[in-house]
């Protein structure tokens, strides 16, 4: 009994430090194996550091209006006899645009009109009694009075006809119609919308840190995207007040508009061109990464050569002798490249890049995209046939 007990406990002795022993022989092999397994290399894009003529700017945003832009109303109530536009006609200044009734009005002024003849008449008659010593002074300023007194109500009436008539103050683009023909219109009633769009102005603001800056007559450029800036300008005002709850700067620019592409209250984005500057290093915005530590790029190198191994003394020496059967040595590898994380200090950002102030050298190689999969010492491989960055540096440098 005891005899069968000692050869059980011995074989379970044995198979399980079978199994001990070839769990931790798989493990060794595999942090073997991963130990030894070498880096795949990854694919980057990069841009070469140089000093350029870059033109900075200020981004900011802004809402566009018309130069010259009202809402027309009607200063008199009446009943509209007629329209005589239509929506987005392009009308010219002095353009008739609604009619009232002004049947009253006109008959006010034919009798207002012939009241005034008459008191005309009877005036030429008391200066004529006056000169001849018949008339007395009383009765010729009397006539005097009552012809004014017409003349003046004869001027009211013309201005209270002329209010029945709704006409354009400037050229520009008329909007909807609001109003029907046959609708009784109270004053201030709104009849449509008059906008000059050939010439409109954009309102935005402006950090106050940045008022030095701006200047009257300074070139702007306007988009609808921040990618695309087709619409140019130039500032026309600066308000010499700062917003004390924004800390802001309202700025005012005008812009050219050809074609009418823009409609005022549109949102835009504006780009307030400051002077090139002379041997700015810039890059990509791309190729900046922020993090807790700091701003930082991923520099391509060449890596570091290996430690050279020990050889024995006669094999170095039959290695170092050059060959005598007329052979050409091989050629070398070319070398190979690893990326290194380097902090930069990043000064002003414009146009999709950003001014490096501090630790980027001219000639420099840095990585403009997929800075998330790389570490510091990783292998890498150049491939600059698809490099996002090239048209925005290339379209800053313009």
């Amino acid at each position: 009994m005891i005899k069968r007990f000692v050869i059980a406990f011995v074989v379970l002795v044995v198979i399980a430090g079978g199994l001990i022993g070839f769990n931790l022989f798989r493990d060794q092999a595999i942090q073997d194996f991963f130990a030894n397994m070498p880096i795949a290399p990854a694919t980057v894009s990069t841009v070469t550091a140089e000093p350029t003529s870059w033109t900075p700017a200020i981004d900011t945003i802004g809402t566009v209006n018309a130069s010259r832009g009202v809402d027309l109303a009607v200063q008199t109530s009446g009943i509209v006899e007629s329209i005589a536009f239509r929506a987005n006609q392009r009308i010219e200044q002095g353009d008739t645009l609604i009619q009232l009734d002004d049947a009253i009005e006109e008959a006010d002024l034919r009798a207002s009109t012939t009241l005034a003849a008459l008191d005309q008449q009877s005036l030429q008659r008391a200066i004529e009694l006056n000169d001849k010593g018949i008339g007395t002074t009383a009765n010729l300023e009397a006539a005097q009075a009552a012809a004014s007194a017409s003349a003046a109500q004869v001027q009211k009436l013309e201005a209270q006809l002329r209010l029945k008539t709704l006409r354009a103050p400037f050229g520009g683009t008329i909007g909807i119609p609001r109003v029907d023909v046959g609708q009784y219109m109270t004053p201030g009633t709104k009849v449509a919308t008059l906008q000059d769009l050939d010439t409109l102005r954009a309102d935005f603001s402006v950090p106050e840190q940045r008022i030095g800056e701006l200047r009257i007559g300074q070139p702007v450029r306007f988009g609808v995207t921040s990618d695309d800036l087709p619409f140019s300008g130039s500032i026309m005002g600066i308000d010499p007040k700062v917003d004390a709850s924004s800390r802001l700067v309202a700025v005012r620019a005008e812009i050219d508009n050809p074609g009418g592409k823009l409609t005022p209250g549109q949102f835009v984005q504006v780009q307030i061109e400051l002077p090139t500057e002379d041997g700015v290093i810039t890059l990509p915005q791309t190729a900046v990464v922020t993090s807790l530590y700091g701003d930082y790029v991923y520099v391509v190198r060449p890596a570091p050569p290996p430690p050279a191994a020990a050889t024995p003394p006669g094999d170095g020496a039959a290695a170092a002798a050059a060959p005598t059967d007329g052979a050409t040595a091989p050629e070398a590898a070319p070398p190979s490249l690893v990326v290194n994380q380097v902090f930069v200090k990043v000064g002003r950002r414009a146009m999709g890049r950003a001014e490096i102030i501090e630790g980027i050298s001219p000639g420099d190689q840095v990585v403009t995209a997929g800075q998330n999969r790389l570490f510091n010492g990783m292998p890498a491989i150049i491939d600059n046939t698809v490099n996002p960055s090239v048209g925005a540096a290339q379209a800053a440098v313009q």
